[in-house]
């Protein structure tokens, strides 16, 4: 009996050897075996074996990017202002034989590094110059931090300043500052906006003014162009009468010389004509002593009805 459970041990003994000679390393991550002591291999993803009591898994190192906030560390400027900066740094392991044997701890090793560097570049920028140049600072750290770190294994990817907290005193002279700043602008905002009101003011009254100017001025050429047909329609009309008067004139005497008047006739219409006159605003009247004055007037109208009659009076 007691030889069978000797048997059962040693059964389970040798498998808990050979489980622990199997390792499966997962995707992004990588193992440092060791023989006697000695680096033997890296082994990548997938199952592995290994010999059981001579080799050993030294380090399982992780090769996805990993991200590091370290503490606010204080940094002198040149002009001498003393501030707290912290850093975020952004980095990935590339070896993992360096990583496992370049340094004793690698996180340390890489904040204590970008303290030193970061009070290097700090320390030769002023203030206004350190707040307005982030990108200049991360760019030069990261060249420096990934030269010192490639002889262990690391890559650094970025840095990044996550915060620059100046002294109190400071914020407080450019929270003024800013402050002045934008009451600045407010006033030129301000300023400009009303001259842009008073412009435009000044351009409708401009506008108007032209408008009212042209509409006066239609107005006058209308006027006039309606007091000249007018004046035209008057002149024409006065024109057409006077053509009626002596339209009818002419008929008149056209009539009295077809009707062959005798002296006589000549002479009443020669006194009737007088008798039209008297009926006016004439307030004397000379008349010829004798009737040979008035013939002779007769006389003197036939002589003109003779002259007014058309040359084509042989029409009759």
């Amino acid at each position: 009996m007691g030889g069978v459970v000797l048997f059962i041990i040693l059964i389970i003994v040798v498998l808990w050897i050979v489980a622990s000679c199997i390792r499966i390393v997962p995707q992004a991550y990588a193992v440092v075996l060791e023989r006697l002591g000695a680096y033997q291999a890296t082994w990548g993803t997938g199952v592995h074996f290994k010999m059981p009591f001579i080799e050993r898994v030294a380090r399982k190192v992780n090769l996805k990017e990993q991200v590091v906030d370290f503490p606010p560390q204080p940094v002198i400027t040149k002009d001498n202002v003393t501030m707290q900066i912290d850093t975020v740094v952004y980095f990935q392991i590339t070896d993992p034989k360096l990583y496992a044997y370049g340094v004793e701890n690698p996180i340390m090793a890489i904040e204590n590094l970008s303290a030193t560097t970061l009070r290097n570049i700090i320390g030769d920028m002023e203030l206004d110059e350190t707040l307005t140049s982030r990108e200049t600072i991360n760019t030069r750290m990261r060249a420096s931090l990934d030269e010192a770190t490639d002889p262990w294994g690391i890559k650094v990817n970025r840095v990044e300043l996550k915060n620059i907290i100046p002294p109190a005193a400071i914020q407080d002279a450019m929270e003024k500052q800013m402050k002045a700043e934008r009451e600045r602008r407010e006033a030129i905002l301000r300023a400009e906006g009303e001259k842009r009101s008073t412009i435009l003011v000044a351009e409708g009254k401009k506008q108007s003014a032209i408008l009212d100017a042209e509409a006066e001025k239609q107005a006058a050429i209308l006027r006039a162009e309606a007091q000249k047909e007018r004046m035209i329609r008057e002149a024409e009309g006065q024109a057409e009468a006077v053509l009626k008067v002596q339209q009818a004139t002419a008929e008149g005497l056209r009539m009295i010389k077809a009707a062959e008047a005798d002296d006589a006739v000549l002479t009443l219409k020669s006194l009737e004509a007088m008798g039209k006159i008297a009926d006016g605003r004439a307030t004397k009247i000379i008349i010829p002593s004798n009737l040979q004055g008035i013939a002779g007037l007769a006389a003197s109208l036939k002589e003109i009805v003779s002259d007014q009659e058309p040359a084509g009076g042989s029409e009759e």
